[in-house]
């Protein structure tokens, strides 16, 4: 299944950093991550600082799937809100896991600085406004909860949200003092180039045909027959990975991106925050390192690809005629504009840990707008399940939850 569509931008602004070799031989290894992508590095970081031998494999070429199609907006907030996820999950588990997101997004800050990276994290500002003033009621309850939970937040009205960033059409919002904004590609590349020289081994365009799971282990093999055997399997390939899994997990989705050309003056008084909103679908934006405005939302159903692309031309459209609405005086020409495939949840959490059906093996499937700071936490998740440890977390996000 094609993950993204026309041009996503963080592939034609960073090329191809490095390329690695599909699987050619046999291949024995402790632990086989399945799924390159942010999610896959991230998890392989963890198991190579474990100390087990690792290898890494993907159908396409690495950080060419979501990973190249994300915004890369790293929040704390859940696509349910904590007000509603309380009902749903519990008062406990609902502040735990958000705060389980705020805590990944300093971690992954550590990780930048561990690594060297050039990714352009930055730590920034999270507006969550009212498009609509009958979103005013519940939106203010969230704002209490999030207080009430120690989240370091202001309840702004209209008028405050205008002065302070220039947006007009708002009817109040929350300004959280926590998120922050990378460039996820650029980081994928970063962590496998890495750690491929602490010894994980990193293949992509390698296909598995079979897996059969084992009581000691499993056992794979790919499109050209070579074997990979190895001691657990972990599944880092998103909404892919629910294809092998009998129940209905998540609800696919697509969605539309476009940045704005690099010469255009861009409203400076958001360059240090992340802005989204409560429209259904909601509308969401960022700046970029190299000084661009990047919007996105309009999601719909997931039906194909092609159903997906044929609308791209549509969305953007919408997506520039809404951002007008927030900035009237700006001048906003699209440079490049994408659609990517994503899947959510009823409770907007992920799915990280072990399943009934799959002996031996690991699941992160980060979905919704949190995927990268879930695999953040699914870094602590599975390196305590390797070890036979419990983890709170993880009965959070388990199966058959």
């Amino acid at each position: 299944m094609d993950l993204k569509s026309n041009e996503p931008f963080w592939l034609i602004k960073n090329g191809m950093p490095n390329s690695y070799p599909s699987v050619a031989s046999n291949i024995e290894t402790e632990i086989l991550i399945v799924g390159a992508g942010i999610t896959g590095s991230l998890i392989a970081h963890q198991c190579i600082k474990d100390g087990y031998k690792t290898t890494i494999i993907d159908r396409r070429d690495v950080a060419n799937g979501s990973t190249s199609a994300t915004t890369s907006m790293l929040q704390y907030e859940i696509d349910v809100p904590l007000y509603k996820l309380k009902t749903q999950i519990g008062d406990e588990a609902a502040t735990e896991s958000y705060k389980a997101c705020l805590e990944s997004i300093s971690k992954l800050e550590e990780i930048t600085k561990e690594i060297k990276s050039d990714c352009g994290f930055k730590n920034k500002e999270s507006l969550y406004f009212a498009s609509y003033k009958k979103d005013v009621s519940w939106l203010k309850e969230e704002f209490e909860a999030r207080k009430k939970a120690g989240f370091d937040v202001k309840w702004l009205e209209a008028d405050a949200i205008e002065q302070k960033f220039e947006i007009k059409n708002s009817f109040g919002g929350i300004l959280s003092n926590a998120g922050a904004s990378i460039d996820a590609y650029t980081l994928c590349h970063e962590l496998l180039d890495y750690n491929s020289k602490k010894g994980l081994a990193v293949y992509d365009k390698t296909t598995i045909k079979n897996t059969i799971y084992k009581a000691d282990g499993i056992k794979v093999t790919t499109e050209d027959n070579h074997i990979i055997s190895a001691r657990k399997i972990i599944y880092c390939n998103g909404f892919e990975g629910t294809q092998i899994i009998k129940e209905n997990i998540a609800n696919l989705l697509a969605t539309y991106a476009l940045v704005c050309e690099q010469d255009l003056e861009i409203p400076k008084k958001i360059v240090n925050t992340l802005v989204w909103n409560t429209a259904q679908p909601y509308l969401y934006m960022r700046t970029t390192d190299d000084n661009r405005l990047l919007i996105g939302g309009e999601d719909v159903s997931f039906v194909n690809g092609k159903k997906r692309d044929a609308l791209l031309t549509v969305k953007t459209n919408r997506l520039e005629e809404k951002l007008k609405k927030i900035f009237p005086d700006y001048s906003f020409k699209t440079d490049y504009s994408w659609a990517g495939t994503f899947a959510e949840t009823k409770d907007g959490l992920p799915y990280i840990g072990e399943h009934d059906d799959f002996k031996n093996a690991l699941f992160v499937l980060g979905f919704g707008g949190n995927g990268i700071t879930f695999s953040v936490i699914g870094m602590d998740i599975v390196s305590d399940l390797l070890k036979g440890k419990k983890n709170k977390l993880a009965e959070h996000f388990r199966f058959g939850r």
